[in-house]
C-alpha cells in the first residue's frame, strides 16, 4: 500500500466476486452524490454456460468484448482461450470513458483490466491517462498473476498509490473492508 493510496486494485480469483463488490461500491459513492464514469464486465450465459462477456457502461450502454468461438485458425482474431475480442465494439465503448478531461474530481470504474481488454493499444494508453490525472481516481479489477505477467497490469498492481485488495470468500461480505475502500475513494477525491 503506497503512502498516498489513491486507486483501488481489485484482485483475486475468477468468481469471487470482484464485479459484485463493485457495483456495490459505485452504487454507495452514487448515493453519497460522487460521479462515477466507466464500465463493468458481465458474463454472457445461455443455457448454463457461459458464452461470451459483455460491457456495460454505468451510464447503461451494453456493448460485447467476447463470444466463444471455435478456433477458426484466423490469426487475425484477438483470442483468449475459447473467446474471441471483439475490439471494435469494445473499443467503441470503452475509449470514450478514458477520453475525459473534466476538472471536477470523479471516480473512473474499470472492472476489468485483463487479458482481453489489452489487445486495444488505445485502451492501454487511456488507463495510464486516468491514473496520471490529479482529479480522477481509479476503481479498477486485475487477475491474480497466472502464467506470463501482463505489463499494464503489473503496472498498476505496483503503483505506489494503489491500495491493492486481494478478495477472497473469507474477506468478500467484510463489511469493514467495504468502509475501507470507500473511505479511500472518498478521500482522494478531497486531496
Amino acid at each position: 500500500m503506497g503512502s498516498r493510496c489513491r486507486h483501488v486494485v481489485l484482485t483475486g480469483p475468477p468468481g469471487v466476486g470482484k464485479t459484485t463488490l463493485v457495483r456495490k461500491i459505485v452504487s454507495d459513492l452514487q448515493a453519497a452524490g460522487i460521479t462515477c464514469e466507466g464500465f463493468y464486465t458481465q458474463e454472457l450465459r445461455q443455457g448454463g454456460k457461459r458464452v461470451g462477456f459483455d460491457v456495460v457502461t454505468l451510464n447503461g450502454k451494453t456493448g460485447v468484448l467476447a463470444r466463444a468461438k471455435p478456433d477458426s485458425g484466423n490469426r487475425r482474431e484477438h483470442r483468449v482461450g475459447q473467446y474471441v475480442v471483439d475490439l471494435p465494439a469494445f473499443e467503441s465503448l470503452a475509449l470514450p470513458l478514458l477520453q475525459t478531461r473534466g476538472t471536477s474530481p470523479h471516480i473512473m470504474v474499470l472492472d476489468e483490466i485483463g487479458k482481453m481488454e489489452m489487445f486495444s493499444q488505445g485502451f492501454v494508453r487511456g488507463v495510464r491517462h486516468v491514473m496520471s490525472q490529479p482529479n480522477l481516481t481509479l476503481l479498477t479489477t486485475i487477475p491474480i498473476p497466472k502464467g506470463k505477467p501482463i505489463p499494464l497490469v503489473e503496472e498498476i498492481r505496483n503503483h505506489p498509490d494503489v491500495l491493492l485488495v486481494n478478495l477472497t470468500r473469507e474477506n468478500r461480505d467484510d463489511g469493514s473492508l467495504h468502509e475501507k475502500i470507500l473511505t479511500v475513494l472518498s478521500t482522494s477525491l478531497k486531496n
